[in-house]
């Protein structure tokens, strides 16, 4: 009895990636909802607005990707094998985080604002 192991592959640039990515992903909604799950009545204005800001900026990071999306559907297939752009999409989800993360504090887009009036609304009552 033979054994064919001709299908078996090692783990390549591009599976590391895709996981190191999807793991970025999970800890960022993660601790968004960790954060939002730790307020209540007793929470500070401070500690509300941080949960909220923190919200705007997660929401705001999954709209940049989408659109990043539409984008990459229109690009050459042929290129996506490649490891080095595995890893320039790895660092450009960072990069997107990042963007999202600094847009709501600079300028942000007024969900954070509401979102935090009605939760001091609903704690007060």
């Amino acid at each position: 009895m033979s054994l064919d192991l001709s299908g078996l592959s090692g783990i390549n640039a591009s599976a590391y990636t895709n996981y190191a990515a999807e793991e970025t992903q999970n800890a960022s909604a993660n601790q968004v909802k960790s954060t939002l799950q730790k307020t209540d009545g007793s929470s500070t204005d401070e500690e509300l607005m941080s949960a909220c800001k923190q919200f705007e900026s997660y929401f705001l990071e999954q709209v940049f990707k989408e659109m990043d999306k539409s984008v990459d559907a229109l690009k050459d297939q042929s290129s996506t094998d490649n490891p080095t752009n595995n890893l320039v999409s790895y660092y450009k989800d960072q990069t997107i985080a990042d963007v999202a993360s600094e847009s709501t504090e600079k300028q942000g887009t007024g969900l954070a604002q509401m979102l935090y009036e009605n939760m001091k609304r609903n704690y007060k009552t």
